[in-house]
Protein backbone atom coordinates (compact mmCIF):
# COMPACT_ATOMS: atom_id res chain seq x y z
CA UNK A 1 0.00 0.00 0.00
CA UNK A 2 1.32 3.43 -0.90
CA UNK A 3 1.13 5.76 2.05
CA UNK A 4 0.52 9.43 1.61
CA UNK A 5 0.16 12.25 4.04
CA UNK A 6 -1.77 15.26 2.77
CA UNK A 7 0.43 17.98 4.25
CA UNK A 8 -1.74 21.00 3.34
CA UNK A 9 -4.87 19.31 4.70
CA UNK A 10 -2.99 18.59 7.92
CA UNK A 11 -1.84 22.21 8.26
CA UNK A 12 1.77 21.22 7.58
CA UNK A 13 4.33 21.91 4.90
CA UNK A 14 7.21 20.03 3.37
CA UNK A 15 10.56 21.50 4.31
CA UNK A 16 14.01 20.10 3.71
CA UNK A 17 15.83 18.89 6.80
CA UNK A 18 18.75 21.14 5.90
CA UNK A 19 16.49 24.14 6.53
CA UNK A 20 15.84 22.99 10.11
CA UNK A 21 19.55 22.27 10.65
CA UNK A 22 20.52 25.66 9.23
CA UNK A 23 18.01 27.47 11.44
CA UNK A 24 19.21 25.56 14.52
CA UNK A 25 22.87 26.23 13.76
CA UNK A 26 22.28 29.95 13.16
CA UNK A 27 20.23 30.37 16.33
CA UNK A 28 22.74 28.45 18.45
CA UNK A 29 25.58 30.50 16.98
CA UNK A 30 23.85 33.85 17.53
CA UNK A 31 21.86 33.18 20.71
CA UNK A 32 23.82 30.46 22.45
CA UNK A 33 21.95 28.12 24.79
CA UNK A 34 18.87 30.38 24.82
CA UNK A 35 18.10 29.20 21.29
CA UNK A 36 17.06 25.79 22.62
CA UNK A 37 13.90 27.15 24.22
CA UNK A 38 12.78 28.90 21.06
CA UNK A 39 13.38 25.81 18.93
CA UNK A 40 11.50 23.63 21.43
CA UNK A 41 8.62 26.10 21.42
CA UNK A 42 8.47 25.93 17.62
CA UNK A 43 8.38 22.14 17.72
CA UNK A 44 5.68 22.19 20.37
CA UNK A 45 3.58 24.59 18.29
CA UNK A 46 3.61 22.07 15.44
CA UNK A 47 2.53 19.16 17.62
CA UNK A 48 -1.23 19.57 17.18
CA UNK A 49 -0.95 19.47 13.38
CA UNK A 50 1.27 16.40 13.53
CA UNK A 51 -1.15 14.66 15.89
CA UNK A 52 -4.09 15.50 13.59
CA UNK A 53 -2.13 14.16 10.62
CA UNK A 54 -1.39 10.99 12.60
CA UNK A 55 -5.07 10.37 13.32
CA UNK A 56 -5.89 10.91 9.62
CA UNK A 57 -3.01 8.62 8.63
CA UNK A 58 -4.30 5.93 10.99
CA UNK A 59 -7.80 6.23 9.54
CA UNK A 60 -6.42 5.91 6.00
CA UNK A 61 -4.58 2.78 7.15
CA UNK A 62 -7.85 1.40 8.58
CA UNK A 63 -6.55 1.66 12.16
CA UNK A 64 -8.10 2.74 15.44
CA UNK A 65 -7.75 6.09 17.15
CA UNK A 66 -4.34 6.46 18.85
CA UNK A 67 -5.82 6.23 22.34
CA UNK A 68 -7.36 2.82 21.65
CA UNK A 69 -4.16 1.14 20.43
CA UNK A 70 -2.12 -1.05 22.74
CA UNK A 71 1.35 0.25 23.61
CA UNK A 72 3.24 -2.03 21.21
CA UNK A 73 0.90 -1.32 18.31
CA UNK A 74 0.94 2.40 18.99
CA UNK A 75 4.75 2.47 19.17
CA UNK A 76 5.11 0.65 15.85
CA UNK A 77 2.60 2.86 14.06
CA UNK A 78 3.96 6.09 15.55
CA UNK A 79 7.46 5.14 14.41
CA UNK A 80 6.21 4.36 10.90
CA UNK A 81 4.33 7.66 10.80
CA UNK A 82 7.28 9.77 11.93
CA UNK A 83 9.49 7.96 9.42
CA UNK A 84 6.93 8.67 6.68
CA UNK A 85 6.99 12.35 7.65
CA UNK A 86 10.77 12.34 7.34
CA UNK A 87 11.67 12.78 11.01
CA UNK A 88 13.08 9.29 11.40
CA UNK A 89 12.14 5.99 12.95
CA UNK A 90 12.24 5.19 16.64
CA UNK A 91 11.69 2.50 19.19
CA UNK A 92 9.63 3.21 22.27
CA UNK A 93 10.58 1.84 25.66
CA UNK A 94 8.23 2.13 28.60
CA UNK A 95 10.30 2.51 31.71
CA UNK A 96 9.85 3.78 35.21
CA UNK A 97 9.54 6.65 35.84
CA UNK A 98 10.15 7.78 32.25
CA UNK A 99 9.71 6.30 28.80
CA UNK A 100 12.49 6.28 26.23
CA UNK A 101 12.33 7.09 22.55
CA UNK A 102 15.43 5.88 20.70
CA UNK A 103 16.11 6.88 17.11
CA UNK A 104 19.09 5.78 15.04
CA UNK A 105 18.14 8.16 12.22
CA UNK A 106 16.43 11.24 13.71
CA UNK A 107 16.76 13.75 10.90
CA UNK A 108 17.45 16.75 13.12
CA UNK A 109 20.75 15.20 14.25
CA UNK A 110 23.94 14.97 12.26
CA UNK A 111 26.75 12.55 12.96
CA UNK A 112 29.25 15.16 11.77
CA UNK A 113 27.89 18.18 13.65
CA UNK A 114 30.36 17.93 16.54
CA UNK A 115 27.98 19.48 19.07
CA UNK A 116 28.78 19.59 22.79
CA UNK A 117 25.17 19.02 23.87
CA UNK A 118 22.15 17.21 22.43
CA UNK A 119 20.54 19.57 19.94
CA UNK A 120 17.33 18.05 18.57
CA UNK A 121 15.36 20.88 20.15
CA UNK A 122 12.57 21.10 17.58
CA UNK A 123 12.06 17.36 17.99
CA UNK A 124 11.84 17.56 21.78
CA UNK A 125 9.05 20.11 21.54
CA UNK A 126 7.28 18.19 18.79
CA UNK A 127 7.45 14.88 20.67
CA UNK A 128 6.23 16.52 23.90
CA UNK A 129 3.18 17.97 22.16
CA UNK A 130 2.45 14.81 20.17
CA UNK A 131 2.70 12.37 23.06
CA UNK A 132 0.95 14.81 25.39
CA UNK A 133 -2.04 14.74 23.04
CA UNK A 134 -2.02 10.95 23.05
CA UNK A 135 -1.77 10.82 26.85
CA UNK A 136 -4.27 13.69 27.27
CA UNK A 137 -1.93 15.36 29.74
CA UNK A 138 1.10 17.63 29.54
CA UNK A 139 4.35 15.73 29.07
CA UNK A 140 7.95 16.85 28.90
CA UNK A 141 10.70 15.49 26.67
CA UNK A 142 14.44 15.74 27.20
CA UNK A 143 17.09 14.55 24.77
CA UNK A 144 19.91 12.84 26.69
CA UNK A 145 21.86 11.24 23.83
CA UNK A 146 22.32 12.74 20.37
CA UNK A 147 24.01 11.67 17.19
CA UNK A 148 25.17 15.29 16.83
CA UNK A 149 27.42 14.72 19.87
CA UNK A 150 28.83 11.47 18.53
CA UNK A 151 26.32 9.07 20.11
CA UNK A 152 25.07 6.17 18.01
CA UNK A 153 21.44 7.27 18.44
CA UNK A 154 19.25 10.04 19.71
CA UNK A 155 17.57 9.13 22.99
CA UNK A 156 14.67 11.15 24.25
CA UNK A 157 13.16 10.74 27.72
CA UNK A 158 9.41 11.26 28.04
CA UNK A 159 7.59 11.82 31.30
CA UNK A 160 5.63 14.13 33.53
CA UNK A 161 7.04 17.60 34.16
CA UNK A 162 7.92 16.96 37.81
CA UNK A 163 9.73 13.73 37.01
CA UNK A 164 11.62 15.29 34.13
CA UNK A 165 12.65 18.17 36.41
CA UNK A 166 14.12 15.59 38.82
CA UNK A 167 16.00 13.96 35.94
CA UNK A 168 17.38 17.33 34.84
CA UNK A 169 18.45 18.21 38.40
CA UNK A 170 20.17 14.84 38.83
CA UNK A 171 22.06 15.32 35.59
CA UNK A 172 23.02 18.90 36.56
CA UNK A 173 24.58 17.40 39.71
CA UNK A 174 26.70 15.11 37.53
CA UNK A 175 24.48 12.03 37.79
CA UNK A 176 23.11 9.85 35.03
CA UNK A 177 19.56 10.18 33.79
CA UNK A 178 18.84 6.55 34.70
CA UNK A 179 19.45 7.26 38.40
CA UNK A 180 16.05 8.88 39.01
CA UNK A 181 13.44 6.44 40.25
Amino acid sequence: MTRTIDLPAAGMLGLGHEAVASLRDALLRDMGPDAAGYLQQAGYAGGDAVYAAFTSWLAAEGRSEPESLDVAGFATLASEFFADLGWGSFSFGSGTPVATIDSPDWIEASGVAGMDQPCCHVGTGLLAAFFGRVADQPLAVMEVECRSTGASQCRFLLGGSDTMQQVWERMAEGGHYSEVS
